[in-house]
This record gives structure tokens, sequence and C-alpha cells, in this order.
């Protein structure tokens, strides 16, 4: 199916989606913590989590489903903990005040978590753990949702896409960083291949009658599948007891019932962990890690987890972005009142 797209710049996505959420009920602090993480996700080309969520974040926006003007408070809980209550607000901002607090005392104490409640979580995770790694931390993120994936061997959805990030300082190079649902494939990228007409792999998810298919919209209205079956049912478990359950904040299933059909994020829980490598009494950590990767790009065939977004990174603020055309439309339409 041919696509019409538009091209703009990175600042223009920018601009855009804050006047789009600023029309739909944020204040500009929530709405330029969002956009930053559209226009990182723009630039890295993860089309999945840029501008194509900010009709959502909008519909939540709203609703009434989340608050626009929340005001996150951070909590000293413990000499290793952080807690953040993100006042039923979208996540971006929530994460981006709490993180000085997480790296300040990772690298105190040599760990700390970072635990953040009533947020909206609709985003890519590893612009949340990349700036951990920027300040020389070791740190994982973990993150539910609304229900969408059973449990293996299941037909119900029980869990969300439960994704997890993963990020690790380099010398003289950017983080490697990893971030990936327990899900077998995103939602997003499910999304995206109904709105395009497309198929997707087998063993991605079921359809409403429970059978498989590899019709995305069937899977959208049916329910996704972990990977690796057994063993991604298990991670995507593992997530939800770390995001909700430690937290305190909504269970996917929870969530699941509080959701008011607005299309966009719901209720949910963060976990990040940050560990400062450094206070392990092992000062050849970046050597050994480096030796490693080496020892990984020998093999013919091999990349780094990540390569493909820092090679995007290099080459979109010069040459732009595409974005389909009726959704950069339909976003252009809210930001105008429409």
């Amino acid at each position: 199916m041919t696509q019409f797209t538009v091209h703009s710049t990175l600042d223009a996505i920018f601009d855009l989606t804050v006047g789009a959420l600023m029309a739909s009920g944020a204040n500009r602090e929530n709405a330029e913590a969002v956009a930053e993480v559209v226009w990182k996700a723009e630039r890295d080309g993860c089309l999945s989590h840029g501008i194509f969520r900010v009709p959502g974040y909008c519909d939540a926006l709203k609703a009434n489903a989340v608050n626009g003007s929340a005001a996150p408070k951070v909590i000293d809980q413990a000499p290793g903990i952080v807690r953040v209550d993100a006042e039923n607000g979208l996540a971006p901002l929530a994460m981006k005040i709490g993180r000085p607090a997480l790296i300040e005392k990772a690298k105190s104490q040599g760990i700390a978590t970072l635990g953040i409640a009533n947020s909206a979580h609709f985003a890519a995770l590893w612009p949340d753990v990349e700036p951990l790694a920027d300040a020389g931390l070791v740190a994982m993120n973990f993150v539910n949702s609304r229900a969408f994936v059973a449990a293996a061997g299941g037909k119900r959805a029980v869990f969300g896409t439960n994704p997890m990030a993963f990020a690790v300082p380099r010398p003289g190079k950017p983080p490697m960083v990893f971030d990936q649902a327990s899900s077998a494939s995103a939602r997003g990228e499910i999304m995206l291949a109904a709105r395009d007409g497309h198929t997707v792999p087998e063993g991605l998810g079921l359809g409403p009658d429970g059978q498989p298919t590899t019709d995305p919209a069937a899977i959208l209205k049916g329910v996704q599948l972990p990977f690796g079956g057994y063993k991604g049912g298990a991670i995507a478990m593992m997530v939800e007891i770390l995001a909700a359950c430690v937290t305190g904040a909504d269970t996917s299933l929870e969530g699941e019932a509080a959701y008011t059909g607005h299309g966009g994020p719901s209720a949910a829980g963060n976990l990040v962990i940050a560990i400062d490598p450094s206070k392990f009494g092992n000062d050849r950590f970046l050597e050994r890690v480096e030796t490693m990767f080496e020892s990984m790009l020998a093999d013919e065939g091999v990349r780094l987890p990540g390569d493909r977004r820092l090679v995007n990174r290099k080459q979109t603020p010069e040459s732009g972005v595409h974005t389909d055309k009726a959704l950069y439309d339909k976003v252009v339409a809210i930001r105008d009142g429409g």
C-alpha cells in the first residue's frame, strides 16, 4: 500500500507535539516532557513510539483520564529508594523529575531504585535509562500497561506488553541500550501493521476466537502472546511484579478494569534500578564490557542492540523525518483545535 508522507524537521515535530498536547489540556511542563521523548523516538527511527503516539496522549487528556497539569512529587523513601507520585499524570515528567535523586542515591549507595506510581506510560523505555548510562550507571527499567498479553499457554489477557530496558555506559561512545517488550511484538508495531494493511509474522497473537492469526487487526481485538512461550511469559510476570506490585501501581488487570476506552495510556507503574559499577571495587568494568562487545562483533552478522537507532540518530538531524500524512494531519488538527 502506497503511503503519503510529510517531511519535517525534528524541531518541527517537537513543536507540533507540544502544541497538540497543550491544546488537549496539558500544561507546558508536561507537554514538553512528552515531546522530548517523542522527539527522541523520531530521531532514532522508533516510529511506533514517536508522533504515532501523540493522538493517544491527546485522547487521554481530553477524556480527563490523565492529569495534564500533574506536578509529580518526589519522596525520599529510604537511603536507596526514591518514590514518585505522578499524580495521575503522564510518565515522562515524573521520570524527568525523579531521575536526579536516583542518580545521586546510586552514586552514594552503589545501587538505588526509583519507583513511580499513579502514572500513565505510553512511550519508549530507552529514553528513561540512557541518561542514567550517560551518568556512568548501569540501569534497568520495568513498566506494565493495560492487559493485552496472555500468560503462556493461555488465551486471556492478564499482562501488559510489559517492556524492559537496559543501558550500560561505554567509554567515548553512546551507551549500549536495549528496549524490548516481553510480548512477542510491541503493540505499536502491530498497530502500525494494521494501519498500513500488512500482515504480521505467526506467533504474535490470537484473534477474538482464540485462534492463531497473522491479521494485526484481529490480534488487536484478541490477545497478544509472550515471546518464547513460557520463558517470555515468566518475564512478563516478573515485570508485572516489579513495575506494579512493588511500586503500588495498578496491575495490568486493574488498569484494564479502569480503562474508559479513550485510546491512550492507562495507569501503570515503573521501577528503575540504577547501579554504580565503580562501587563494586572493579576498576576495569568498562574495559571488560568493551572486550565482550568486541568478541561479539568479531562474529560476522552480529550487531549490538540499539545500533540501528544510533545510525538513525546521526542521519535524521540532517535528513529530517517522514510522517504518514494522515497521522500528521490529525496531529495538526488537534493542535489547531480540531
